[in-house]
């Protein structure tokens, strides 16, 4: 019969400290880099003393240790790619990079707005609505489903409504 570690024991923590090395080098599959490695280990190693009740002594800890392991670095995987996309999509929904103008001075930043909603204005119904529930943070399906338009025609309008923006806009610098 398998007991379950309810509290971090002096022999739990020796196994864990024979495993470093094992880990160090399994973390190297996921990524070269050796402070990345160092992260993942400590991560792992936290991560199997704050859950050691959950190991069942007698199972293979290597194997407990390696989907740990594993499992915190897709995790922290998908939040650097979240992360990335909310930058993207922040820069994307600013009308091309305007945001960081307008926080910088908000004098200056009201005259961006201004002008922002008065190009805005300046589009075909049929590119207005699909951008400006883009902006407001729909996802293209639920774009799609509110306005009654096939996914793909509302990618092409929020493309061509972003393209026509930048040429109504062209006085601002979009590539700062």
């Amino acid at each position: 019969m398998q007991t379950i570690v309810t509290q971090s024991s002096p022999a739990f923590n020796m196994q864990l400290t024979k495993e470093i090395a094992t880990l160090g080098t399994f973390a190297y599959k996921f990524t070269s880099d050796r402070q990345d490695i160092n992260d993942l280990v400590q991560d792992t190693l936290v991560k199997a003393i704050r859950y050691c009740h959950q190991f069942k002594s007698g199972s293979n800890l290597k194997a407990w240790l390696f989907v740990i392991m594993r499992n915190t670095y897709i995790n922290n995987y998908r939040k650097t790619v979240m992360g990335r996309a909310i930058t993207n999509s922040i820069e994307e929904v600013s009308t091309l990079g305007l945001y960081h103008q307008v926080t910088q001075n908000k004098g200056e930043g009201k005259f961006t707005q201004q002008d922002v909603a008065s190009a805005m204005k300046k589009l075909s119904r049929k590119l207005y609505q699909p951008i400006e529930l883009y902006i407001l943070g729909y996802k293209y399906c639920e774009i799609a489903e509110q306005t009654g338009i096939p996914i793909g025609t509302v990618k092409t309008r929020i493309h061509m409504g972003r393209v026509q923006l930048k040429q109504l806009l062209k006085d601002y610098d979009y590539t700062a």
